[in-house]
């Protein structure tokens, strides 16, 4: 096997486009395991640890946020701890989900553009990925930079829309103009791969919801139906002016949606049964939890 380390973008995709049968790591969490458990032996690790533009990120004002808002480009190669200690206030709902993931040594080498490569259906960037609108930036030296939304990348079971020649350069997550939040339920407390998660968003400027499903359908989904159920009922309400209690019922409806916007199956880690019923209730929790934020910011909504 051999092993590729370029120290620049350009000479990345040059490499990619040389070894087409090179596989992309970047902390390298998810596929050293496969290696060491000999699941995968591809013809070359193509490592981009040295690549720095992938580490860095910035805010960018109306670049490609839904309703031209501020952006979070976010390098393709920023550790989880970094999201963790520099951008909770601009994307709370990734920050929380970072706090999930593995130790403090994964949090340290993990990325969120290695967990999208691995495409994997209980990824735990994915969910907040998705219940905030981001749009996966990748780029091949042939044909340049293309722009994939979230909804669009996942195209099954570990599988994504890269083509052969592609890598991720960045992530654009719209900066938070609301509450978010991001449950998961696993086998146990700590270091542990996701029996079922949920990612909620409030969007107050555009009287909208997000929503994202881990580990409770082939690839990572939203729950569109759930969505427009619960902004529709917020705006008939007034609640998003007024800012009035969230009814229960309300929330238990949600929750019961975005459970049926799931396709779980059995498995070692948990039944089908159980990942519907844990998305209902994270689903109703979140929800609730993040309208409880809503009431107590002091922002107006658009």
């Amino acid at each position: 096997m051999d092993f590729l380390q370029p120290t620049s973008w350009a000479d990345a995709l040059a490499a990619r486009a040389e070894r087409p049968d090179a596989v992309a790591i970047a902390g390298g969490t998810d596929v050293m395991v496969d290696l060491n458990f000999d699941r995968r032996r591809p013809g070359a690790l193509l490592d981009l640890g040295r690549v720095t533009g992938l580490r860095e990120w910035a805010v960018e004002d109306g670049a490609g946020g839904v309703g031209g808002g501020s952006t979070v480009r976010l390098g393709a190669g920023v550790p989880y701890a970094r999201i963790i200690d520099d951008l909770g206030a601009q994307l709370p709902g990734l920050a929380m989900a970072a706090r999930t993931v593995g130790s403090p040594q994964i949090r340290n080498r993990g990325t969120v553009g290695g967990n999208l490569g691995s495409a994997s259906p209980a990824g735990d960037a994915h969910p907040p990925l998705l219940a905030a609108g981001a749009v996966i930036e990748v780029e091949s030296a042939a044909r340049g930079t293309r722009r994939i939304p979230a909804t669009e990348f996942f195209t099954g079971v570990k599988r994504n829309a890269l083509a052969g020649d592609e890598l991720i350069a960045a992530v654009l997550v719209p900066v938070a103009a609301g509450p978010q939040q991001y449950c998961k339920v696993g086998t146990r407390n700590a270091m542990v791969i996701a029996v079922s998660a949920f990612a909620c968003a409030l969007h107050p400027d555009r009287k909208a919801v997000g929503t994202g499903i881990g580990s409770a359908a082939p690839t990572p989904r939203r729950a569109p139906e759930a969505e427009e159920f619960l902004a529709g009922e917020l705006e008939s309400a007034g609640l998003w002016e007024s800012r009035g209690e969230l009814p229960d019922g309300l929330a238990r409806a949600f929750g019961e949606r975005v459970a049926a916007a799931a396709s779980p199956i059995d498995d070692v880690r948990g039944s089908a049964a159980y990942r519907r019923h844990s998305l209902s209730v994270m689903a109703r929790r979140a929800a609730t939890w993040a309208w409880a934020q809503y009431r107590n910011d002091p922002r107006k909504a658009a």
